[in-house]
């Protein structure tokens, strides 16, 4: 792999992502509706949240929307350049503050209005997302360790 190729990424759509989200915002949407006196506007802003939860899906989780990421490529430790669904290329700035799990990475981005880029393991494939993880905590991509030497032989 090139160094080119190891700081590309490209950013698939996650089914699970996106069912957390329509989930979080109907859970959200019952406990409005648990804790309202007026049961008519509970039950109204309750639908709004579900809506909400859908279309955040359909932008951040699936990348169907045409402001969503589709890809990126790492440039240096602060900055990286954002592929956007409609093609349009962006360069970004990215903040200091990064939240690395195992199975998220989240990075705050600078660009004309705040951003936040959520990746989850399983919109890139295993090596791509370990990558990322260890830009994200590090600030560099790992490099290719050397072949170990044969002892000497006496």
């Amino acid at each position: 792999m090139s160094a080119a190729d190891a700081r590309h990424f490209r950013l698939s759509p996650s089914r699970r992502f996106a069912l957390l989200l329509v989930v979080a915002h109907a859970a959200a949407g019952g406990a409005l509706i648990a804790v309202a006196p007026d049961a008519v506007l509970a039950w109204g802003l309750a639908a709004l949240l579900g809506l909400l939860g859908i279309a955040a899906a359909r932008d951040r989780a699936l990348l169907r929307g045409t402001a969503a990421i589709r890809g990126f490529a790492l440039e240096d430790p602060e900055r990286m350049t954002l592929e956007l669904a409609h093609g349009r290329r962006l360069r970004a700035r990215v903040g200091a503050r990064r939240w690395v799990s195992a199975r998220i990475v989240i990075l705050t981005l600078a660009l004309p209005r705040r951003r936040t880029l959520l990746v989850t393991g399983d919109m890139l494939a295993p090596e791509a997302f370990r990558r990322l993880r260890l830009w994200a905590l590090w600030g560099q991509l790992p490099g290719v360790a050397s072949m170990p030497r044969e002892p000497a032989s006496t």
